[in-house]
């Protein structure tokens, strides 16, 4: 049958549409770990991982078998794609990770810096916001100040000048002969140069270990799409700010400021006993020479101090500017002084001889004093803004951030007072130093006074740990009686019971931590005034000030000198060999890593010498995954944060561009975001910022258990659809046919193999579901003026063309 040919005019029946496709978006599990850290396999629950992005430092993996999802989203129908950000080495690396203990005092200062009270939005207080960051970063000066005294004092006062001036402390010592044998090196003033040496390479350390880090750290460019600085809202939180994470410039500039001021330390150490015997001799060229140097290193000191002042962190954009004269000049001036100091002391100066102290009490009565005025002044500014904005829930009432301030002023006197201390006792032997009758002076009377308040301060403390522990005990017999009956049909086991109210009593002595912080920064600051008042009215050590006044006053004195003068140089002694056992143990390193998990998370606003903010590193890599994953595939991603790694996902999410934060569902457990961070830092994570977060991300919930010492609730009372908890914790309180064995009582840990977590993960996925199904993937579009595109059609950075002189919104930075 021949073919019937087509009519031509006959038009072609349309196609018919297209049925909507029954496959959801692929979904990924983004998941982070919290402090200690975990491997991939343990993360992902199988040892064949592989890396997906990152480097050695902080990498993203998956399971082996995942690593073509994408391609092949069919395989992974009902459940997401999970994935691992591993940051533990980011703090805990390498073997140089120890040197970071040297660095504990600044670390705590830079946090009393981030945790001021909130201010109201109608009334944000600029000056005073402005004025409580000057006064920390002052404070922080006085800590790199006091170290590299502490230096100069070791170097310059206890061995060039008391014990090399000694032939009893050099006879057993042939390697200090050289300094006394009476040849070009016996002089005083070359001896000092010799010595300071010391000091000057230790100001050197300092800044090696903060510009290593500088590039690594601070200067993470923020990923393309992130909100506009020209146009984003003065009310947005300030962990949502472009520039929060980029704070390459401040760093920079108090990086100078501090390295000037450290050498100016080490001149004018040098300088002033020399400038004072060319001015005893009578010598007029020297005699004005040294007044020269010594108004230079006037002029360089309120130099340091203005560039410390002047300016606070730019949040409201990655500031890509550097002060170039503040961090060339500065510190290049300050080596060129302490050259010409050097050269100064080296000048011949035939019959001067050393006898007693380098005139270093007055310096660090006056770095003392400067501390306790500057705690003083935080307090008063701090309950100043309480007071605009009361938030019940703020760590004592506002005064938290001057109470840690004066935690590292304390933590700085100990560390300087235990070295010198220590040193001075091994110069002098068997005898007390200060004493009558030692061979030599010993180190600043104020430093023997501060080791004589320790005792008392470690009673109260031993006082204070035993209230707690009564308080506890108290509290896990008023639980333990409640505890079998949240457990229907099972019979009351009262060990059982003891042992989950005694971990449920534990977990909330967390909740007591202010207070107990509150009384030791205030006895320590009330006994570091009496310490300081003892030494400038009494002038000499406590144990010959409290002779003739009684037997039992000389005796007391006498024990709390020697006792204290035995603690703060074993302190610093166990200092040193944990330091040195960390740099050889990797467990060990793992161990300080976790200390600075948690107070190292801040950017480094205050002190450029703390260690430096890992969040720096990790916010910025994980914004950048979220946003290149969802913009490339257009799927749904959960992010998935425990302890530490919450805070981590948190911060992320708040820089997601707002297009990219509609994609995303949070996942927290474990988390101390409402319980720790938003006590301490409530700019930052307070009731506003967090209920803000929760209306800008699709979808949040939060699992927490009453036996968890760290996590807990994050909006307690406001937002009853992100909290679930307290979990049950044991799973099962005796003995069953579904749980044969005891059933552990978990705490902190293994949130995932609650049921509860994959069950709000399944919930928190099928939310994003029909957003993921309606917007589908971003299409690649050409970069726009600006930007650089990369792989995927995900735009790159986006450049700051901002105006040079564009500040931050009133009252934010500080």
């Amino acid at each position: 049958m021949p073919e019937t040919p087509e009519n031509p005019e006959t038009p072609t029946p349309p196609n018919p549409k297209p049925h909507p496709d029954p496959t959801p978006p692929l979904a990924l599990e983004l998941l982070v770990h919290g402090v200690a850290g975990a491997a991939p396999a343990e993360l992902l629950g199988d040892p064949r991982t592989v890396r997906v992005t990152g480097d050695s430092t902080a990498a993203v993996f998956r399971r082996t078998e995942d690593a073509d999802a994408e391609a092949h989203p069919e395989r992974y129908a009902g459940r997401p794609v999970p994935e691992a950000y591993c940051w533990s080495r980011l703090t805990s690396g390498n073997g140089a990770r120890a040197l970071w203990l040297l660095l504990l005092p600044f670390m705590v200062a830079n946090l009393a810096h981030w945790a001021r009270p909130a201010t109201p939005a109608a009334d944000p207080a600029p000056r005073a916001v402005r004025t409580y960051g000057v006064l920390v970063r002052i404070l922080a000066l006085s800590l790199t100040v006091l170290l590299i005294a502490a230096a100069c004092e070791v170097a310059l006062d206890l061995f060039a000048w008391q014990c090399a001036g000694s032939g009893t402390c050099t006879a057993d010592r042939s390697w200090l002969r050289f300094l006394a044998d009476g040849g070009w090196w016996a002089q005083p003033g070359r001896r000092l140069a010799l010595g300071a040496l010391v000091p000057a390479a230790l100001t050197g350390l300092l800044w090696f270990l903060s510009n290593r880090t500088w590039s690594a750290y601070e200067s993470q460019p923020p990923p393309g799409g992130a909100p506009d600085p020209d146009t984003a809202s003065d009310t947005a939180p300030a962990l949502g700010r472009p520039g929060f994470w980029y704070g390459r410039r401040i760093v920079a500039r108090l990086r100078a400021a501090h390295t000037a001021a450290g050498l100016l330390t080490v001149a004018a150490a040098v300088a002033a006993p020399t400038a004072r015997h060319d001015r005893a001799a009578g010598a007029p060229v020297l005699e004005a020479l040294g007044w020269t140097l010594e108004a230079l290193l006037a002029a360089g000191g309120l130099t340091v101090a203005w560039v410390v002042c002047r300016r606070g962190r730019t949040e409201a954009r990655p500031d890509h500017r550097l002060d170039r004269a503040a961090v060339t000049l500065l510190p290049g001036a300050a080596v060129a002084l302490l050259a010409a100091v050097l050269l100064y002391a080296c000048w011949s100066r035939p019959g001067w001889t050393s006898a007693g102290r380098l005139p270093g009490d007055f310096a660090f009565g006056v770095l003392m004093l400067g501390q306790g005025l500057c705690v003083l002044g935080l307090a008063a500014v701090a309950a100043r803004l309480y007071r605009r904005a009361p938030d019940p829930a703020a760590a004592l009432r506002g005064l938290g951030g001057p109470a840690i301030a004066m935690l590292g002023c304390a933590l700085g006197g100990v560390m300087s007072g235990g070295v010198a201390q220590r040193v001075a006792d091994w110069l002098d032997g068997g005898a007390t130093p200060g004493m009558a009758g030692t061979p030599l002076p010993g180190p600043p009377v104020l430093l023997s006074w501060q080791a004589a308040v320790l005792p008392p301060l470690l009673l109260v403390l031993a006082l204070l740990a035993a209230w707690f522990g009564v308080a506890g005990a108290r509290a896990r017999r008023r639980l333990a009686r409640a505890v079998a009956a949240e457990y229907p049909g099972e019979a009351p086991d009262r060990s059982r019971s003891r042992r989950i109210a005694g971990a449920r009593a534990a977990a909330a002595l967390t909740d007591s931590a202010p207070w107990f912080v509150a009384a030791v920064s205030g006895i320590t600051l009330l006994l570091g005034a009496g310490a300081l008042a003892g030494a400038w009215i009494g002038g000499q050590v406590p144990g010959e000030a409290a002779r003739g006044s009684g037997p039992f006053l000389e005796t007391a004195a006498r024990a709390a000198q020697d006792t204290g003068s035995w603690l703060i140089g074993f302190g610093f002694v166990l200092f040193v060999t944990w330091g040195r056992r960390a740099y050889r143990d990797p467990a060990a390193r793992r161990t300080i890593g976790i200390l600075w998990d948690v107070g190292t998370f801040w950017p480094r606003a205050a002190h450029p010498f703390a260690p430096p903010c890992y969040a720096e590193r990790a916010v910025p890599d994980l914004t950048w995954r979220m946003t290149g994953w969802t913009g490339r595939t257009g799927g749904r991603l959960v992010i998935s944060g425990h302890s530490q790694g919450s805070v981590l996902a948190a911060a992320a999410v708040w820089q997601l561009p707002p297009a990219v934060r509609h994609r995303v569902a949070l996942l927290t457990y474990g988390s101390p975001l409402g319980r720790l961070y938003g006590r301490w830092f409530p700019v930052y994570f307070g009731p506003g910022p967090l209920i803000a977060l929760h209306d800008e991300v699709d979808c949040w919930r939060n699992l927490w258990r009453a036996t968890d010492p760290i996590g807990g609730p994050v909006l307690p009372g406001t937002r009853q659809d992100v909290d679930r908890g307290p979990l049950p914790d044991p799973v099962a309180y005796g003995r069953s046919p579904g749980h044969p064995l005891p059933a552990p009582i978990l705490g902190h840990s293994d949130y995932q193999a609650d049921p509860a977590f994959a069950a709000e993960r399944d919930a928190l996925l099928a939310r994003l579901d029909p957003a993921a199904r309606a917007r589908g993937p971003r299409p690649a579009s050409p970069p726009g003026p600006g930007r650089a595109e990369v792989a995927g059609g995900v735009p790159g950075q986006r450049l700051n063309k901002a105006p040079a002189g564009a500040a931050d919104p009133p009252g934010t930075a500080g």
